[in-house]
């Protein structure tokens, strides 16, 4: 087989597919019966000069693909796989992928590079494989020039696979002087100088100690400076690219550069090309959210001590970088608003300068007025363009007191321009910044209305016409319709600003979501959002038009199963228009199902409502599924005790929603729907909870499903068991060791990143949940001696949240109410535990002088419950 590889390799890739497929099952043999045998002959392809420069491609991919996997479980495997082969196997293979980064094959070096990566990503946190990084840099000093790029990209990729804690400080060190000798402008050769930029680009996160020694860091500093001055494109670009890395990780860092960081980003904003110049806008951006983040922790208040100073690096800026963003926008390109994914320097400006609104507030208002005044007229549709994305940028950061008057003298303006403007372009814009006018500066927060009786017809009348333009523009006019309903939503419940035109809205919307473009510019899915938004936000005034609605949307979903599919585009169309329309009932069942008036007359179409989600579960679309799923979660709880009689059906989607570890999303809502169904049926969910409790047991011990989904599912259980009450009994052996083993693992979090604490909060969160309902469901009972072997780990697990001091607020009150529930339901049993308890007492005090009235309240009735299982 060895000899043969080669051709199998060529033969994989041959257009012929019975060829192709034959000699990738020849391949899949070869792996399977041979694995030492199989690696180290594609190792050797891939060293040999000789050989074909396909086949040797092939060979380090197929090599890359046997030590990495994306899917988190297959990943682990493969590691271990390659731990457990025969030393000598390894060292062959190592050998090998070293050998191949001298080949003067660019392809070969690149790939041996990625293969080496992966390996080392593998080994060296076993402490396997020392010899490396030394024989690397060692290659660094060489001749020829490919040998040294190809060390370098290598160095690189390790740097990105590899967790800086698995290389010691010291070749930490050799690396960086390394990859800084190859960024130094004496380096003649452009691609080993790349190679360079791009892994100091990698290996910005291992250079901590570096940064915080002055000369290091100046060095590092000057060199990235000096390569953005370089003669060759794609090395600015990646120096640039290094610039922003370091402005979020070493912002504080950065104070004695900024100037002149300052003076070379705005020359390439002003004078590079547009890869170069997009990089600099972003580093303004990235210095952006640093300080967003900044002011938003420490809310403006900085004490002595405080850990990130801001710098107020943009403030600084401000005269200098708001006019050159304000000359970005006059770069557009004459179709962006036709393409979906297009990013280009204006809209690159425009974003940017929307960050430095939100950075700085008032401040910008001055800086950018007068070029907003100077253009919004002017004949050139990319002036008057420039200054009504120069308006829109502006409005979420400064204060409602400064931009209420400008608002007031340009809705007027914008509302003409969006119905006579000749350009398509300006049309958009115009569009999006009404949009935003809508969400920032209307709603029941505002002290002074910008949308009064005198205006509320016209925006209405540009609204609704715009709503016939061509798509792109229609879909910004649907969005600023979303933000003009949101305003309302607060107005009290009989009447809105919008009733009069209700009607109108909800027909020229679904008038859209009929338009033979609807697929173009996402419009479609935005009338339908824009719709649902109205009909949330609506009055009991306009109910009977929402009910009206109601059979012209079902009659809507059940056409979608009569057309004919024979393409997968129009299943694909279709399945999303379902999804679409599922999640229009859902909203207009949270609506009319929530208001006693309108709740029975809407019932009246709940069978037909039912049948049409059961039929969506058969469309093969997860997004479907997800909505359909949801739609019948809210009929659940509208529908109360009614529902039973759609369980036996359901009860196999149900189960089926609960399996779906592919599509996790579909199986977390799965498990909240089991929750409306417990509140809606209580005891009668009975007969289906040994089905659902052994699902839901299997899918947490599980390790092919995503880890997002096991809170959800503790919580399940307090739904459960709040349902069903003491006949909770049979599940309590199951449940608890689960709950148990989830509570000592979400109890110590330190060293973890904020996603991890994250999670672990929301883990916490479900576990107390559980535990929460499991109480109150034995409240009263007979059998309550059943739950007292477990008070001792649950006033155990309270404990220990409360010494880590790093729960959140929701986490706190969820806590503190279990604490409540289990003095509730034990009674004087618990009482001697809770005495006994380490914290029970400072947790409790702690939250009865909490500033988040939740808590308190919490807090207060826990203590009741406390004195009664006690006198404490």
């Amino acid at each position: 087989m060895a000899m043969e590889v080669t051709q199998i390799l060529l033969n994989a890739q041959a257009v012929d597919s019975s060829v192709r497929n034959h000699a990738e099952e020849n391949l899949k043999q070869f792996q399977e019966q041979n694995l030492p045998s199989f690696l180290l002959s594609l190792a050797g392809e891939l060293a040999n000069d000789e050989k074909p420069a396909e086949s040797r491609k092939l060979a380090g991919l197929i090599l890359k693909n046997a030590l990495d996997a994306k899917e988190h479980n297959r990943k682990l495997e493969l590691v271990q796989r390659w731990l457990s082969l025969d030393q000598p196997v390894k060292a062959h293979v190592k050998a090998c992928l070293l050998k191949t980064l001298t080949s003067p094959a660019l392809d070969a070096r690149s790939t041996a590079s990625q293969v080496i990566a992966k390996v080392a990503s593998i080994e060296l946190p076993h402490k396997q494989w020392p010899e490396l990084i030394e024989a690397l840099l060692s290659n660094t000093h060489q001749l020829p020039a490919h040998t040294r790029q190809a060390t370098l990209e290598t160095l690189g990729y390790i740097c990105e696979e590899v967790s800086p804690d698995a290389i010691e400080q010291a070749q930490v060190n050799k690396i960086l002087t390394a990859v800084v000798q190859g960024m130094n402008a004496t380096e003649s050769n452009n691609d080993v100088r790349l190679a360079a930029t791009r892994a100091l680009y990698n290996a910005l996160g291992f250079a901590q100690a570096n940064f915080s020694n002055d000369m290091e860091r100046d060095y590092i500093m000057r060199v990235v400076c000096e390569a953005t001055l370089s003669p060759e494109l794609r090395i600015r670009q990646a120096a640039f690219e290094c610039l922003v890395a370091i402005s979020s990780t070493y912002y504080e860092r950065l104070a004695s550069y900024i100037q002149d960081i300052f003076n070379i980003t705005a020359k390439a904003i002003k004078e590079d090309e547009e890869p170069v110049a997009l990089q600099a806008v972003e580093f303004w951006s990235s210095i952006c959210d640093e300080e967003i983040d900044i002011l938003e922790e420490y809310g403006g208040e900085f004490s002595g001590d405080s850990d990130i100073p801001c710098f107020y690096f943009v403030k600084q800026a401000l005269p200098a970088l708001v006019p050159l963003l304000l000359e970005t926008l006059l770069k557009q390109e004459e179709d962006q608003d036709q393409d979906e994914g297009a990013w280009n320097i204006a809209m690159a400006g425009g974003t940017c300068l929307g960050l430095v609104a939100r950075t700085v507030g008032d401040a910008i208002v001055p800086l950018v007025m007068p070029f907003i005044e100077e253009n919004i007229a002017k004949p050139d549709w990319r002036q008057r363009e420039a200054a009504t994305y120069a308006f829109g940028s502006i409005l979420e950061g400064p204060s409602p007191d400064k931009l209420t008057p400008l608002v007031n003298v340009a809705l007027t303006f914008m509302l003409n321009a969006l119905m006579n403007d000749p350009n398509n372009h300006v049309k958009d814009t115009t569009a999006w910044t009404l949009g935003r006018i809508f969400e920032f500066m209307h709603g029941s927060t505002l002290e002074t209305p910008i949308i009064t009786q005198a205006n509320c017809q016209q925006i209405m009348t540009v609204l609704l016409q715009s709503m016939n333009d061509v798509p792109n523009v229609a879909e910004k006019a649907c969005g600023a319709l979303y933000f003009l309903a949101q305003g309302y939503e607060d107005v009290e419940q009989s009447s809105s600003p919008l009733t009069p035109f209700f009607h109108d809205i909800i027909q020229a919307l679904l008038n859209v979501t009929h338009r033979a473009d609807a697929g173009e510019s996402r419009l479609r899915t935005a009338a339908y959002e824009t719709l649902n938004e109205v009909v949330r936000c609506s009055t009991d005034d306009t109910a009977p038009i929402v009910m009206h609605l109601v059979p012209a949307i079902i009659s809507e979903l059940d056409q979608t199963f009569t057309a004919q599919c024979s393409s997968s585009e129009e299943r694909e169309k279709r399945n999303e228009l379902q999804g679409l329309l599922c999640g229009c009932l859902q909203v207009m069942i949270q609506k009319l199902g929530s208001s006693e008036p309108t709740k029975s007359p809407f019932l009246q179409y709940a069978d037909q409502m039912m049948t049409l989600f059961l039929r969506v579960f058969g469309s093969k679309s997860a997004t479907a599924h997800e909505e359909a799923m949801l739609a019948i979660g809210a009929l659940a709880y509208c529908a109360g005790s009614d529902f039973a009689k759609y369980m036996q059906e359901f009860y196999k989607y149900l189960e089926m929603g609960l399996q779906d570890f592919e599509d996790y999303q579909v199986c977390a809502i799965t498990v909240g729907v089991v929750g409306d169904i417990c509140r809606a049926l209580e005891g009668s969910i009975l007969p289906y909870c040994d089905g659902i409790m052994t699902q839901l047991l299997k899918n947490l011990s599980s390790n092919q499903l995503h880890r997002s989904v096991k809170p959800p599912i503790f919580s399940c259980f307090g739904d459960i068991a709040l349902a069903i009450g003491e006949n909770f009994e049979k599940y309590l052996v199951y449940a608890m060791p689960m709950l148990q083993g989830a509570a000592e693992l979400s109890v110590n979090t330190s060293g973890a990143d904020d996603d991890m604490i994250e999670y672990t909060n929301t883990l916490r969160n479900g576990i107390l949940e559980a535990y929460s309902g499991i109480f109150q469901g034995f409240k009263g009972s007979a059998k309550i001696q059943l739950l007292m072997p477990f008070a001792p780990h649950v006033l155990q697990f309270l404990d220990s949240l409360f010494m880590e001091k790093d729960m959140d607020d929701v986490v706190t009150k969820t806590a503190i109410g279990v604490l409540g529930d289990l003095a509730d339901t034990l009674g004087s049993n618990a009482g001697i535990l809770i005495q006994q308890s380490l914290s029970s007492k400072d947790f409790l005090n702690e939250c009865l002088t909490s500033d988040d009235h939740l808590i308190k309240e919490s807090a207060e009735w826990a203590k009741l419950a406390i004195s009664r299982a006690i006198s404490f």
